[in-house]
């Protein structure tokens, strides 16, 4: 198995939220944002109205440092999606879509690790890994809930 092969990772996640598609689309677009309601998001530097860096770090005690550029930026279609380079190389993509009164949001993933201590322990600690993504995930779709019922709460 090549080093490439063994650093990359495809994920998915599927979460259902009570909150119309255009609420849900305005706080996934908004890059600077995210540590407001995503714990695990540690920081967000803003570059421009496309782009920014992102400072993560879940359970395991390893921050990652991703610059995240909107490459899809379609509210209309439903569709997020953006390039990552740093620590990660490759795309995340949100399709968001309305259903049963609320919004069914489609994360996926797909990307090359850069970082050098992840890469030199990929052997042992993949399964980590991707437990620790799997941690992330619960933390922000909890934050984008509670985010999304403050917002609506604000505008009642």
């Amino acid at each position: 198995m090549s080093p490439v092969s063994l650093n990359r990772y495809r994920f998915r996640s599927t979460w259902h939220v009570c909150a119309s598609p255009a609420a849900v689309y305005e706080v996934l677009s908004d890059i600077a944002n995210y540590p407001l309601w995503w714990r695990e998001v540690r920081s967000a530097t803003k570059i421009d109205d496309e782009s920014g860096v992102l400072h993560c770090r879940s359970f395991l005690p390893f921050d990652l440092v991703v610059q995240v550029r909107h490459s899809i930026a379609n509210q209309q279609a439903g569709l997020l999606r953006a390039q990552l380079t740093g620590d990660l190389e490759g795309f995340a993509s949100w399709e968001i879509i309305g259903r049963d009164g609320g919004t069914d949001l489609v994360f996926d993933q797909e990307v090359v690790v850069n970082k050098a201590l992840l890469r030199r322990l990929v052997l042992i600690a993949k399964p980590f890994f991707r437990g620790n993504h799997d941690l992330m995930m619960r933390g922000g779709l909890k934050g984008l809930k509670q985010a999304l019922a403050d917002r609506a709460a604000s505008e009642s």
